[in-house]
This record gives structure tokens, C-alpha cells and sequence, in this order.
């Protein structure tokens, strides 16, 4: 069997979808179908130049259509992944839970429980259902301070709006 030039592209096309497991954002999925059409494109028998055109326009196309149409697809709505510990959290009110295998008093932030520390008092053991207002991150503890009253809704784990 010779070697041809599709099965270059092939090649790059498989390396490049198989890498798009260890990032998940879609960006390498489309380039790997891109190098897969650039392959047909090369059974036709067009030269490098042409190869290279049609796997720049190719990718112009599929990477937009990707990451901006097909990732959102596969993310669960009101989470903004990428965001937590970026200080968008700040501020906002969440109830207190407790894990089930080792007892720890957290909060939920983006879907992710995160051990607490009331910054005030330095506690880390609150009852269940307690509202606590976020502060900030100290490594994966989350820095917190008891709501002063009571009459504030805690903050939704997914949402990403902010209380008054």
C-alpha cells in the first residue's frame, strides 16, 4: 500500500478529534472534521496550495459553528463554566449543606461543593440551611460571613444573577 497524502490529513484529523476529549470545548473536534474534509479533498487530487485553502476555509468555517453553536448545546443552562473563582460569585447568598460521607459544611458553587470558613469567627461547622454570604476563595475553601437577617432568598446554585 503507498502512501498517500489523504492519509495524512486522516491522521490529523483522528490525533486532533482524540485530543478534543481532554478539553471538551469543541475547538479541536472542528478542526478534526475539517482535516477529515480536507482529506476527500486531497483523494480528489489537488495540490498542497489547494490542500491548504481548502483546510483554512474549511476550519473557518466549522471552528465558529463549533464552539459557538454546538458547545452551548452540550452545557447545562445558567452555569458559566470557567467562571468560579473569578469573583463573579461575590456577594451572592447560598444555604449552607452538609456532604454525606465525611459530614463537611459547604456550599454549592456552579454545581461544585466547596468547604467553608466563616471568616468572622473562623468556623467551619454550621448547620445545615444556614445562610451565608460568599466572600472569596482561599484555595478550594470558600471564605464566607453569616447573612445578618433573615429575610434574604439564598442564592440558586445555578444562577448566575446577582442579589441586590
Amino acid at each position: 500500500m503507498d502512501w498517500n497524502p489523504a492519509y495524512t490529513w486522516l491522521v490529523i484529523a483522528l490525533l486532533l478529534s482524540l485530543a478534543e476529549l481532554t478539553s471538551g470545548a469543541m475547538l479541536l473536534l472542528a478542526l478534526g472534521i475539517a482535516a477529515a474534509l480536507t482529506a476527500a479533498v486531497t483523494a480528489l487530487g489537488l495540490s498542497l496550495p489547494w490542500q491548504l485553502l481548502s483546510m483554512g476555509v474549511f476550519a473557518g468555517i466549522l471552528v465558529p459553528l463549533g464552539v459557538v453553536v454546538i458547545r452551548p448545546r452540550f452545557s447545562p443552562r445558567g452555569v458559566a463554566y470557567g467562571t468560579t473563582g473569578t469573583g463573579v460569585e461575590k456577594g451572592n447568598h447560598y444555604k449552607t449543606l452538609t456532604r454525606d460521607f465525611d459530614n463537611a459544611t459547604g456550599i454549592k458553587v456552579n454545581g461544585d461543593f466547596y468547604r467553608l470558613r466563616v471568616i468572622e469567627s473562623g468556623d467551619t461547622k454550621l448547620p445545615p440551611g444556614t445562610l451565608v454570604i460568599f466572600k472569596r476563595f482561599e484555595g478550594t475553601t470558600a471564605l464566607v460571613t453569616l447573612t445578618p437577617s433573615s429575610d434574604v432568598s439564598p442564592q440558586d446554585a445555578t444562577s448566575q444573577r446577582k442579589e441586590p
